[in-house]
């Protein structure tokens, strides 16, 4: 007996929806830095500038591209082929399980994309629209048939540039010069993608949590209210400090462009942390405001780190987190938080980067009476790895013992007190 097989040519391709367009115009990718590369436009039919990096993501370009922390930046895709499961209907209900979308904000963030191949046919059971139209929807320039390895190990070496996609009748024209190009991180992005009014998710939660908004990925949220706390989103700015005693934990979260821009918020915190014993939580920008109100300097890394397949290597346990151990973890940032000797007192290193010795955490230490974290990463991740997705329940553990072991510890003579921190330096910034 044998068994004979059937090959059924391009029965896979066929059942993918076309996105469309297969005749796209011209696109041009120019680098300040003096490179340029000819491609096809596909999105928006107009030119843009804007900050140029590259995410090493292998999956998952929707959510990078709907990250607040995207903004104003043309987005490089080292995978070569994007687009190819499309684009999900982004609504969801807005309750105890979800936050009213299903990727990271209502619309696309990031300035432009540039891919090696974009999918003119996808195919996913969840898809509702193709990659091209979905920028063209949002106004969101993209090039294509550009060798993105070659782009990335330009910005590898040289670090991230200013660029330009020009499209169309633009394409064919000379480079820019050099003071035409803009710089987003000159301007306060966290302004443009924060909250303007306060509002709560998940009002029946059991623990009250406050959210600053420096451009908060969705599923930060959601990683919030699926563990039983109500949200308070607060504008990146407000003052926590004349509400705080409202609130069971404090959560800051990730963002776009300078944390300098933000020193506002910086020296806001300082005061909350010299005063305040309840938990407090900051993921990306939100580690940054942090390590700032601590005393620690922010610098502009070469080529910042995007991507979800990041070690980290943990320096101290704290919850799920055990020391020596190395975690995989989603991110997106350009700016670190400067390594120093010695650390602000009450401070210590909780995660280094296993490539470049980056910090990618903080903590307060045992000895400080407090309950203080800031990671570098994001472990909510969406997309990426769930490796350090229990530090929210280690937080709102944090939180719920703190809020009903305060009542049994209130008049116990054997409580030690609440150890607050000495006077920081002057919040200072690395240029």
């Amino acid at each position: 007996m044998y068994r004979k097989l059937i090959y059924i040519p391009r029965l896979a391709r066929g059942l993918a929806t076309s996105s469309g367009s297969s005749l796209l115009p011209p696109a041009t990718l120019h680098l300040k830095s003096g490179q340029s590369f000819l491609g096809r436009s596909f999105g928006a039919p107009k030119s843009i500038y804007g900050e140029t990096v590259f995410s090493t993501s292998i999956t998952s370009y929707t959510e990078s591209m709907t990250d607040p922390s995207y903004r104003g930046q043309i987005l490089v895709f080292t995978t070569p082929l994007i687009g190819n499961y499309g684009v999900p209907l982004n609504t969801a209900p807005s309750d105890a399980y979800d936050v009213g979308v299903v990727l990271e904000s209502q619309g696309i963030q990031c300035a432009a994309v540039v891919v090696s191949d974009v999918a003119e046919k996808f195919s996913h059971y969840a898809a509702a629209e193709s990659l091209a139209s979905w920028c063209q929807r949002y106004d969101v320039p993209g090039i294509t048939g550009v060798d993105t390895r070659a782009i990335t190990r330009l910005l590898r070496d040289q670090g991230t540039t200013l660029g330009r996609i020009s499209v169309g009748s633009d394409a064919s024209l000379p480079a820019p010069n050099a003071t035409e190009f803009w710089d987003p991180s000159l301007e306060n992005l966290v302004d443009q993608v924060s909250t303007k009014e306060p509002y709560e998710v998940n009002p029946g939660g059991s623990l009250k949590i406050a959210l600053l908004d420096f451009g908060a990925k969705a599923n930060i949220l959601r990683s919030l209210i699926r563990r039983g706390a109500a949200v308070t989103v607060l504008p990146w700015n407000y003052d926590f400090n004349a509400v705080r005693d409202q609130y069971d934990g404090l959560f800051l979260s990730n963002g776009p462009g300078d944390p300098t821009h933000c020193m506002e918020a910086a020296l806001k915190l300082r005061r909350t942390l010299q005063e305040w014993t309840k938990p407090v939580f900051g993921i990306c920008m939100g580690h940054q405001i942090i390590g700032m109100a601590a005393g620690l300097d922010a610098y502009r890394m070469t080529f910042g780190n995007r991507g979800h397949n990041q070690p980290v290597l943990a320096l101290a346990s704290s919850g799920s987190i055990k020391a020596g151990r190395v975690y995989v973890t989603s991110q997106n940032h350009q700016y670190a938080l400067k390594l120093q000797d010695p650390f602000p007192r009450g401070w210590e290193p909780f995660f280094i980067n296993c490539n470049d010795s980056s910090i990618e955490g903080i903590k307060s230490t045992a000895e400080s009476g407090k309950n203080v974290w800031g990671v570098q990463f994001h472990p909510e991740s969406a997309g990426g790895p769930l490796d350090t997705i229990e530090m929210f329940s280690d937080f709102l553990s944090e939180c719920a013992a703190h809020k009903y072991g305060a009542v049994s510890q209130k008049n116990d003579e054997n409580v030690p007190k609440m150890h607050t921190f000495d006077s920081a330096p002057k919040i200072a910034v690395a240029a």
